[in-house]
């Protein structure tokens, strides 16, 4: 399952992160590949994973053949919790990316630290719900980039470790309006664009009030 793994026996220390705290206990570290597959839609839920470094989105096939990106997670941040006994989505690296993988004996163990970690995916999931409901194109993607900076560690410069095309389908938006929206903000100065995957924020109350 892993592109490769080793025990290990301390606790384990994600990098810097506004939502990011550490699971004590026994786990196996595994490293993926871009791209690689952690798990798929019907595996088995056994598991479940913390980003030690890299990033991961989570998404599903519709019907149509169109990919819906449903979460991102960054450094710090858990995944893996489903309410039945199978996985309902496909995980996947974005970047080179580290897991702590925990099976079942330390989520019971440890219930209580996984449950809030748990519950803080569920409020970024909620506010996600909000964000693509909105009318605006314009303020979708200003509400992601506040969103990326706050769980970068409120940093005025990204690193984006997803693509326009990630971003399109996580925002239910076309990957030409997500450049042109980008081109947009540039334009009234509100962001800079150094390269395609790095985003300085210019003006972070100016992007806020496109969210109010």
């Amino acid at each position: 399952m892993y592109a490769a793994s080793q025990p290990a026996v301390q606790s384990f220390q994600p990098s810097d992160s506004a939502t990011g705290a550490s699971i004590p206990g026994p786990h196996l570290v595994a490293a993926y590949k871009p791209g690689r597959e952690i798990y798929a839609e019907g595996d088995a839920v056994e598991r479940c994973y913390q980003v030690a470094t890299g990033a991961v989105r989570i998404y599903r096939l519709l019907s149509d053949g169109r990919r819906q990106v449903v979460s991102f997670h960054l450094a710090g941040e858990m995944f893996g919790f489903e309410a039945g006994a199978r996985h309902r989505f496909f995980a996947e690296a974005i970047t080179e990316t580290r897991l702590a993988v925990f099976g079942r004996r330390p989520m019971q163990e440890y219930s209580r630290e996984l449950l809030a970690l748990a519950l803080a995916g569920l409020a970024r999931a909620q506010e996600h719900l909000l964000v693509i409901g909105r009318q605006c194109a314009v303020e979708r993607i200003a509400a992601f980039l506040l969103d990326i900076s706050y769980r970068q560690g409120d940093v005025r410069q990204l690193k984006l470790p997803m693509s326009r095309q990630d971003i399109a389908d996580y925002l239910g938006l076309t990957i030409e309006t997500v450049s042109r929206v980008m081109t947009r903000l540039k334009e009234r100065g509100l962001i800079g664009l150094r390269d395609a995957r790095t985003v300085d924020i210019t003006k972070p109350d100016a992007l806020r009030s496109l969210c109010s």
